[in-house]
């Protein structure tokens, strides 16, 4: 008798007749893979692969980019406009023209009468880089609210803050292909099997050519921790202390570039006080790792002849986020490596297009990485717009974690929120509805109607989802590639391109700007904004006919560079893989040692550790840590509707050391609730050693759990939570009624 699997019949994939294939660029994570997407004959959707002429995934897709084409029909889309007088009474449908001229008449009514930073726009990571610019053109230009902010703040602001700290400028300094150069990878709160799973398939197969050493610091046994050769299992939130000792270390020992350090850096002497303050046998009682593992690792980098960081959320999310960032980059520049293949601080973004709105939104300033501050960037920008300058405000407004609190206040009346759930997204919950009850008026833009944040709107617009427009993204490697359109927008939805175009039209009374009427044309004023001597950002020499052809152009890219690569491999039809590249884009920057800085030098920070975090004790006695799984993506708005996405992670779960678990007479699948200072969850528990006994770990994708615990206590440079650094206790409680409570959250 057979038994096992030669009983069971084979997974088979079942065939797809494909009429045409499709370009475009994935809408999930940062990577940026490129995809095609498969219509049959009849001009239905029917699939997606990944493209293997890209030379970011190389024709690869995680389970999000292989199901992306279900986006399209996934229920809960928006159909059309949607309106009420208040929150709580029924929507009703409206017209475009309607809804749109309500949505300005409120804008005008709440800044008339309260102040035109009374009303506030919250944007995402998630729209096309055209409609980042034209979004931005029509707030910083006609609407004229300084209260303007991305979601980006959740994740990226600190990456953002330490790059303008230490190098001047926003802009990821390497490349993916850093991996195949490198001597030593160190990474910091990042877990790219799970986040990143096509980066992770660049790493390995770097590793699988030429052995190097992994290093992997994290609190949780991930699972790119357990493929590393040296794990550190650190304490949350102390990363500025392990890179303080390290630095110790290698300067006691000699290890670091002096030439580098003379001829590119300033700051050296404030350093070196600093960090002889950390020496590894006192780091060591605030860390975690111990002394000899800190000496090991600091002599493991710095003698590697090319050495690279990486990082996730387990840096940015953190009250040390900014300097988080700022220690990897003393650490890199110290030891020479910036700017040199194999040697980086790489930040891996996280969404799909959060470049995107760092480079052209707005959000932070002007477009093109300028500052509202510098009286320069206002006056070339307020020219080429044709507006006075003086309609710009002097600096920049409130982040997006200090919109909220000044909603409590009555500072601000109004919100409008772009491809944005903050009512998922935010840290500490309760705080967040509490806020949303008190706006005089709320405008939801969104794919999905039933997004949790439109139960207190009071103007739905109902937006057309990735490729059912056109435009470009930049991924985590500065690399701006092309979203085709494959097909009309679903029902009455719009592009939101086409939304902000139609808005700018009832501002004109204030400011009359040229709005151009299609992405491509807001792409060449891009080019045009990007030039300039000196400048990183440069996309001049980009077209989108260029981008297609190469599959995405990494920035800087001038009209001189261009010309150069027309002359050595022809017109951009006829480039092929290998050219395409050797020659088009520059993988990294600094690699001449000049940073947009002042003197062109970039600054050695000293960092002090200041322990701010929210540490356990005997009422709250569990770290809270939270992060994503490789199925679902933020909120779940999207994932959450695809359902081989959804199968495979439907319920929140927390994992939990099993030795803490027999302790507290918690059994394996049963449900608990965890509560905080800020409020309480009920989740389902996974027993496994990934987590220390006094840790807990929960995905963050769940509208109802993990941010009712979340502490909003910010980061002072970049505005960013600290959504990892909690402190919970874990209590039990009825099955029947905690069952009974997730089968309602699975039918919602």
């Amino acid at each position: 008798m057979i038994f096992g699997r030669s009983k069971r019949k084979p997974i088979s994939i079942p065939a797809k007749d494909v009429a045409q294939w499709k370009y475009t660029t994935c809408n999930y994570c940062s990577t940026g893979c490129a995809i095609e997407i498969g219509l049959n004959e009849s001009g239905k959707i029917v699939t997606s692969r990944g493209h293997a002429g890209a030379d970011v995934n190389r024709g690869k897709l995680c389970i999000k980019g292989l199901l992306e084409h279900e986006l399209f029909d996934s229920p809960g889309r928006g159909k059309f406009p949607l309106m009420r007088d208040k929150a709580h009474l029924p929507f009703q449908p409206a017209s475009w023209e309607v809804a749109l001229d309500k949505t300005a008449e409120k804008i005008k009514e709440i800044q008339a009468k309260y102040g035109r930073d009374s009303f506030a726009i919250v944007s995402t990571g998630q729209l096309l880089t055209e409609e980042f610019y034209t979004l931005g053109k029509l707030v910083r230009g006609q609407i004229g609210t300084n209260n303007y902010d991305g979601n980006t703040t959740l994740c990226m602001a600190s990456a953002v803050s330490g790059y303008k700290r230490s190098f001047g400028s926003d802009g990821p300094p390497g490349c993916y292909g850093d991996f195949e150069h490198t001597h030593c990878l160190m990474a910091f709160g990042s877990n790219l099997p799970e986040q990143h799973p096509v980066i992770y398939w660049r790493l390995k197969e770097a590793l699988e050519k030429r052995k190097f050493p992994l290093i992997v610091v994290d609190p949780r046994v991930t699972m790119l921790a357990q493929f590393a050769d040296i794990h550190l299992p650190i304490t949350p939130g102390t990363d500025t202390v392990l890179i303080n000792a390290m630095m110790h270390v290698i300067f006691k020992d000699g290890l670091q570039d002096d030439d580098y350090i003379a001829r590119h850096t300033n700051g050296i002497d404030e350093l070196r006080a600093l960090v002889a303050d950390y020496d590894p046998k006192t780091a060591q009682h605030i860390c975690g790792i111990d002394e000899d593992r800190i000496r090991t690792v600091a002599r493991i980098y710095a003698r590697a002849p090319t050495a690279m960081s990486i990082w996730t959320m387990g840096i940015n999310q953190s009250t040390h986020g900014s300097d988080g960032v700022v220690n990897i980059n003393n650490l890199n520049l110290i030891t020479g490596n910036i700017g040199i293949p194999g040697g980086t601080s790489l930040s891996i973004t996280g969404q799909c297009n959060a470049m995107g709105t760092r480079e052209w939104s707005s959000c932070s300033g002007l477009p093109g990485y300028r500052l509202l501050e510098k009286q320069a960037d206002r006056e070339h920008v307020a020219d080429f717009w044709g507006i006075d300058e003086a309609f710009f405000p002097p600096a920049r407004g409130l982040a997006q974690t200090d919109i909220f609190p000044a909603i409590e206040t009555g500072q601000i009346k109004g919100l409008w929120l772009v491809a944005t759930n903050p009512m998922t997204s935010m840290p500490n919950q309760p705080r967040i509805r509490k806020a949303m009850e008190n706006l005089e008026f709320l405008v939801v833009q969104d794919v999905y109607e039933d997004v949790e944040t439109n139960k207190y709107s009071h103007v739905f617009l109902p937006a057309a989802v990735w490729a059912e427009k056109e435009g470009c993204h930049t991924n985590t490697e500065r690399r701006v590639n092309l979203t085709r359109n494959v097909l009309e927008p679903y029902a009455d939805s719009k592009a939101d391109f086409w939304i902000f175009n139609e808005l700018s039209k009832r501002f004109a009374d204030r400011n009359t700007i040229h709005f151009p009427a299609t992405p491509e044309g807001a792409f060449e004023e891009m080019k045009v904004l990007s030039r300039g001597a000196g400048r990183t950002l440069d996309i001049s020499g980009m077209s989108y006919d260029r981008i297609h052809a190469a599959r995405g152009i990494q920035w800087p890219y001038s009209e001189e560079q261009a010309r150069r690569d027309e002359e050595k491999i022809g017109p951009a039809a006829g480039f092929d893989m290998h050219t395409r590249q050797d020659f088009l884009g520059n993988p990294r920057l600094y690699t001449d040692g000049t940073f947009q800085t002042p003197d062109g030098r970039a600054k050695l920070i000293p960092v002090r550790f200041v322990n701010n975090n929210e540490c356990p004790d005997a009422e709250y006695p569990f770290w809270l840590n939270s992060g994503r799984v490789v199925e679902h993506f933020h909120t779940r708005t999207r994932t959450g509707k695809i359902g081989n996405c959804n199968k495979f992670s439907p319920t929140p779960y927390m994992e939990m050391n099993p030795d803490a678990a027999d302790e507290l007479g918690i059994e394996h699948a049963s449900y608990v609730r965890l509560v905080s200072r800020r409020g309480d969850a009920v989740v389902m528990v996974q027993l496994t050693q990934r987590v220390a006994r006094d840790m807990l770990f929960i995905p963050f994708h769940f509208h109802d759990c993990v941010n009712r615990l979340t502490l909003g206590l910010l980061d002072p440079y970049s505005r960013q939570p600290a959504f990892k650094q909690n402190a919970v206790r874990v209590e039990q409680i009825d099955q029947r009624e905690a069952a009974r409570l997730n089968m309602e959250r699975r039918a919602f």
